[in-house]
């Protein structure tokens, strides 16, 4: 399963209810999109949970990488993105594990996203799995973290080419003040058409 996620920032005074009106729109394309596990529509307001910009974007989570190809380039759906803003960056990360929440059947209004850097464990036993029990490590954080009250869905990924890993995580209402979050979002739309085939824990 991979992962996939762009942002556009815009003006101060951009007029945000603009946005909102346009997902609301293009929602329906997706809520039955095969290969699709889920879409998390996400938005931030300049000055709104601590965001210092205004900015639109999404957040997915692909079951067929080739269902991510044809969206980005198979005239699937990006290049509406691209009409409307240019064609923005989009970060790729390979989903190491994903886990339900007990809110796993409301529909989740706010997310957070943490990046962060594995640590350079040492390799005491020269096996060089440093990386592998941090990991681990990781993913039972993740488990523990999902049984809190008001988590949709929990998500850990890995870039490759920048080794930063990217814990996502859906909540039923707002992300807690004490969340330690890298971003917060409003979720505007959750279209989630693969969401029960989706793997519970560790994806190997």
């Amino acid at each position: 399963m991979d992962a996939s996620q762009y942002a556009i920032t815009l003006p101060a005074d951009y007029d945000m209810a603009v946005l909102r009106e346009r997902s609301a729109a293009v929602r329906p394309m997706f809520d039955d999109r095969a290969g699709l596990a889920l879409k998390a529509y996400l938005i931030r307001d300049r000055g709104r949970s601590g965001s210092p910009v205004n900015e639109y974007g999404a957040l997915y989570l692909w079951q067929d990488a080739g269902a991510m190809a044809r969206f980005l380039v198979g005239g699937a759906g990006f290049e509406r993105i691209a009409r409307n803003f240019g064609r923005v960056p989009v970060g790729t990360w390979t989903v190491l594990a994903t886990v339900a929440g007990p809110a796993r059947a409301a529909a989740p209004r706010a997310a957070s996203r943490r990046l962060s850097v594995p640590p350079a464990d040492p390799d005491v036993d020269g096996t060089g799995l440093g990386l592998s029990a941090a990991i681990d490590r990781e993913t039972g954080e993740l488990a523990a973290f999902a049984g809190r009250e008001g988590v949709h869905t929990a998500v850990l990924a890995l870039a490759p080419a920048s080794w930063q890993l990217l814990r996502f995580v859906l909540w039923q209402d707002e992300v807690p003040a004490a969340e330690d979050a890298t971003e917060r979002y409003e979720v505007l739309h959750l279209s989630a058409p693969g969401l029960a085939g989706m793997p519970d824990g560790r994806h190997w």
